[in-house]
């Protein structure tokens, strides 16, 4: 018998001062039976950081030809392609051709220090690339304070992030691995 997802709902409240975004959101989303708590917060938190009303989770872990989380536009254009994990430099490439704007958050404080360490020198041609990385502490926080039914609130102000869920509030701040713009 195959697992099956487990779903968690969201309600999001962001304050992004830097981009002057406010948004109320709800997001479902379903978390893959080999998917850590861990990831689905960074998911949550990636989602919050690009808050976006377009910006929709995709089937991610189960479909390799998808991000996690992107921004289509009308004319089905890539505008946002939200990667999670240390993926190879195929994948980035291919990542950077599809959009306009790619953003990868990094995560495993050890993996994360020998990726960069061997690839992050290999992606300066890509402009449109930006690579955040989040600390183990933070997402281990994040995944402590998870629950099926969240109530999440992100303020966001000059590369700092408040991030409440339920009563614990969460300080980040995220590292700026590389910096792109939209192509």
């Amino acid at each position: 018998m195959a697992l099956k997802a487990t779903v968690y709902k969201a309600s999001i409240n962001v304050a992004d001062m830097t981009r002057q975004v406010y948004i109320d959101h709800t997001v479902t989303l379903a978390q893959h039976p080999s998917e850590t708590e861990q990831r689905l917060m960074l998911r949550l938190l990636a989602w919050t950081l690009y808050a976006d009303e377009r910006l929709q989770f995709t089937k991610g872990l189960c479909d390799e030809s998808e991000p996690e989380l992107w921004i289509k536009n009308y004319s089905d254009e890539i505008e946002l392609w939200v990667e999670l994990g240390l993926p190879d430099d195929k994948r980035i490439k291919k990542a950077c051709t599809q959009s306009k704007h790619v953003v990868l958050f990094t995560y495993g404080d050890n993996a994360a220090a020998a990726w960069k360490a061997s690839l992050l020198n290999k992606l300066h041609p890509y402009k449109n690339l930006t690579v955040i990385n989040v600390m183990d502490e933070v997402l281990d926080a994040a995944a402590a304070a998870s629950s099926r039914n969240m109530n999440i609130q992100a303020t966001i102000e000059d590369g700092q992030v408040w991030f409440s869920i339920g009563e614990m509030v969460i300080s980040i701040q995220p590292d700026m691995w590389k910096t792109g713009e939209a192509k």
